[in-house]
Order: structure tokens, then sequence, then C-alpha cells
């Protein structure tokens, strides 16, 4: 118990914080009276000195952790990375990075940034910022962004090391805003199906997915493929304006209601730039919160098929509130419903981790629920609650598959280190297409590479890891010559959700909204 009371002394030191943050009120309960009173007795009688600033953190997550997974404390040093990534952009020198062989290595120059600008290339490595050595000094990610990021306007001096020069080449490159784009790809596949994959909801998503959809439109998309996989959500009324596009004029979206919080019903517009296009919408476990919102306002309208295996079920809205310090807290204040009145948040389960984990753990089947949990869709189809949006058709997990070596070869880097050495020698031969590009000599050349990083690693995969990782490949050898474009049409090709999709975006008949004319 000894060894407890420093915790649960800065735990009520942080009740106190917290009831100061958020409000002076000058009427106090019997119970803010208590911690007050607490307080002041430690603060004037305790053993020992506590320095607050120490505990506020751990402490203040542990209080909110005490309500539910999704409620959570952002100190000042972590709020600005957050929001940089909801709001769209940094202010940054403009390149995408890995650190290969203890290195920074430039996997190529974002588009319009300070660095293409100054001519910096693919395949060029960071040897110093500032006159500061970052090659081979073990320099991690998180390191390089403190390094590189700054504020607009700012100047950074960094050395390059370019393959073919001898010496060392300055840059003093002026910090830009530099956009985050939640959007990765908007491309056609075949049969006038296009394909869309956004990865979040951010403040720019809506506008990011309309200009992809004039482009698509414009080339004569008739039916579409929105891919929401490992989609953790973002802004509620983001979701609410992309569900805008599908859904017919007056045709309910979601509606959101909590304990201190009136019921709150959200309604599709006539405005729908969409409502006539065919969708079908590909999720799994990693789709969440806005994900989820889409993709079961989508079924529950009968809008559209759902594609892959149930999503991860996070059926909570989170408030930001601000605190004095710039800190914030967000806090769950309700719980969101899908059209047919499904709260699709998972049980809590007996700890954070196994909540986060049950992911991995569940089977994907609709027999064992009970009458309580199964819900009807605007035209009597039978739909499921109790935890995430379980798809109309299910493609299971392959059981045997182990990508365990391909995760590891990741993680050392050695697939971004080939394929940047790949592209640099196909571009010497000027091919002209990905076609030209032959996966399976590819991968054999894949396995001479590795021999030579590591003549102990014993590469061996089975034919369905086989099968992704060739083509894993070549898709991003296609990047680093090409764009994202091409990366993601080459992954298609031999994506199981995506081509099960074309299949029933062709096939299936999805009802429509009837036109009238007038």
């Amino acid at each position: 118990m000894k060894k407890l009371q420093p915790l649960i002394y800065a735990l009520l030191i942080c009740c106190g914080i917290l009831i100061g943050y958020i409000g002076n009120n000058p009427t106090t309960t019997n119970e803010e009276g208590k911690i007050n009173a607490i307080l002041n007795l430690i603060d004037n009688h305790y053993v020992d000195t506590l320095n607050t600033s120490d505990f506020e953190d751990k402490t203040i997550n542990a209080i909110l952790n005490e309500l539910d997974p999704h409620s959570a404390y952002i100190p000042v040093k972590k709020y600005q990375a957050v929001e940089e990534d909801m709001q769209g952009s940094f202010s940054g020198i403009g390149v995408q990075f890995n650190i290969i062989d203890d290195s920074i290595v430039v996997v190529s120059a974002i588009s319009g940034g300070p660095s293409e600008k100054l001519g910096i290339q693919s395949g060029d490595r960071i040897i110093s910022v500032e006159k500061e050595d970052v090659a081979s000094t073990g320099i991690k990610n998180e390191g390089v962004i403190k390094l590189l990021r700054g504020e607009k306007g700012s100047i950074v001096n960094i050395n390059i090391k370019r393959r073919g020069q001898l010496e060392l080449m300055p840059f003093a490159i002026s910090r830009d805003d530099i956009p985050l784009y939640s959007v990765d790809v908007g491309i056609m596949l075949k049969d006038q199906i296009g394909y869309l994959k956004i990865n979040r909801f951010a403040a720019t998503t809506y506008e990011e997915m309309m200009e992809k959809v004039n482009f698509l439109q414009q080339a004569g998309m008739q039916k579409l493929i929105l891919d929401l996989r490992g989609n953790p959500g973002g802004y509620l009324h983001i979701a609410n304006q992309m569900c805008d596009e599908f859904l017919k004029d007056g045709e309910l979206i979601v509606f959101t209601e909590g304990r201190n919080r009136t019921k709150e019903e959200t309604f599709a517009t006539r405005n729908g730039q969409l409502e006539n296009i065919k969708v079908i919408v590909l999720i799994d476990e990693g789709s969440a919160s806005a994900s989820e919102i889409v993709s079961g306002a989508i079924q529950d309208n009968d809008r559209g098929k759902i594609i892959g295996r149930r999503s991860f079920g996070k059926g909570l809205v989170q408030e930001q509130i601000p605190l004095q310090d710039g800190s914030v807290i967000r806090l769950t204040t309700q719980r969101y419903y899908t059209p047919s009145g499904r709260c699709i948040q998972k049980d809590y389960g007996k700890n954070e981790k196994d909540y986060y984990l049950e992911q991995y753990t569940r089977k994907d089947t609709t027999t064992s629920r009970p009458d309580s949990l199964t819900y009807s869709t605007k035209n009597g189809r039978t739909v499921y609650g109790g935890g995430g949006i379980t798809p109309d058709i299910i493609i299971k997990r392959d059981s045997t598959a182990n990508y365990l070596q391909i995760n590891r070869m990741i993680g050392k880097g050695w697939l971004s280190e080939f394929c940047l050495k790949q592209s640099e020698q196909l571009k010497k031969k000027n091919i002209k297409s990905h076609n030209e590009i032959d996966k399976a000599i590819i991968y054999t050349q894949y396995k001479a590479f590795v021999t030579k990083k590591d003549n102990d690693f014993k590469l061996k995969l089975g034919n369905t890891e086989l099968k992704y990782f060739s083509n894993l490949l070549k898709a991003t050898t296609c990047r680093n010559i090409w764009d994202n474009d091409i990366y993601y049409s080459v992954l298609s090709a031999e994506d199981e959700f995506i081509q099960r999709a074309i299949k029933a975006v062709s096939y299936t008949h999805l009802t429509l909204p009837t036109i009238y004319s007038v």
C-alpha cells in the first residue's frame, strides 16, 4: 500500500488541476471540497515535496482511462503534431524519407515543395543538418522530423550525398507549408470502375475526395470502389459531407446522443454528386469511427454493398476541450448510431490491451448474434450491431498465411533500399510502362540482395505470401519511378478485396435512386 501512496497523491493532485482547468465555479460540491481539502493537507503536511509536473501526464491519463478507451489527454508537446495530421499540412522541407543503413534517404521530393524546387532527388542521402552529422548516428524517424520540420519561412541548411557525385552538395532550404494528403489515390481500374482510397478523415479530406471524383467522372466513371480499409476515422462532419454525396435528399446519415447532449440527427441534402453512381465500400478490422459512419450509412440506406471484414467497432464521439497550458482533453460525450439505430461500439473488454487486440482474435460470423443485435435496413435487409459494421460480403482472414518474415524485412528497411536501387537502374533503361517490369525477375534479384545483406537470413515464403510480396516489390519500385497512381494500380491487380469488389460492382444489381424529369 505504501508503494501506491505517491500515485494516489498524484491522482488527487490531477483531480484538483482538472477541476481548476475545466471551470472556476465558486459553488463547489462536497466532493470537490474534499479533494481541495486533501490537496491542502498534502501541500501543508506531507513529508516529501511533490513535483506535480512529473505526475501530470501519466496521472491525467490514468483518470481518463477509467472512463473509456478513447477519452485521452494530449500534452502540449504532442498536440502540434496531432493537429498537423488532422489539419492536413505541416511546415517543412517537403521530402518523403526512409532511414536505410543508418542514413536518411530521400524517397521522393514532394511535388511543388521547396526541396523539389531546389532539385533534391530520389536517392539523395542527407549527411548533415545545420552542420550536425546525421549519418551513422542511430537517428530515428522522430529525430529527423524534429530537425527538418519548423516554422514556415525559416531556413535549414543540409548537406547531401548524391550517387555519382564525389563532393557533398549543400542546400539552404526555406521551409514551407507541405500538404498531408488523406486521399491516397483516385484512379480508374476497368469497365468504368473508379477506385478511391482514403486513409483518414481530416479537415481537407472532403475537398481532396471531390477533386478526385471530378477527375474520375470526367474519365467516365459509372461505378466506384471506396476503400476505407485501415482508416481509423477523424472528423465526424467530414464523414457526413462524404455520405451526403452518395445519399438522396432526406436520407438519415447518422444520429448522436449523450447523457448531457440532446439527440442530433444528420440528413443528406439534394446536393449529392454521386447519387447515381454504383458503390462498393471496402472495410476491415482497422476501419473505425468515421469510416464506420460512412459504411453504416451506405449499408443501412441500401445504397451499396460493404465488402471485407468486420470493422473495428468505435461508436463514440469525442469533444476536444482545451486546457490553460495549451494541452487538450478529448472527452467522450456522445455515442453515434447508424440510420437503422445500431450503436456499433464494441465492448471495452478487461483492459485497453484486450480492447485493441480483440480485432486479431475475433471470428467473422453472424450465426451467434442474439436477436437484440439484429436491425433492418431501409429495404428490410438484416444487419447486425454489437461491435463494428459486418460486411454484406465477408472476406475471411487467411489463417495459414504468415507475414512475419515480410514485416521483418520491411522493418529492416530492405524493401525500401532494394526498390530504390531497382528504380534507379530501370530509369536508366528508360522504360515506359510498368508492364515492362517482371515480378518474377524482381523477386529473384531481391533474393540475391537479401543474401548480401545477411547471409544467415533464410528467405522462405509460402505461395500466398510470395504472391503478395513480389507484387509489393514491383509496386514500390514503380512508385519510385512514376507515382502513387501506378503503385495502387499494380497493387490492385493482386488485391483480393478489390478484385472481389470489381466482380460485385460489375455483376451484382445494386439498388439506385429513381430519376425523375420535370
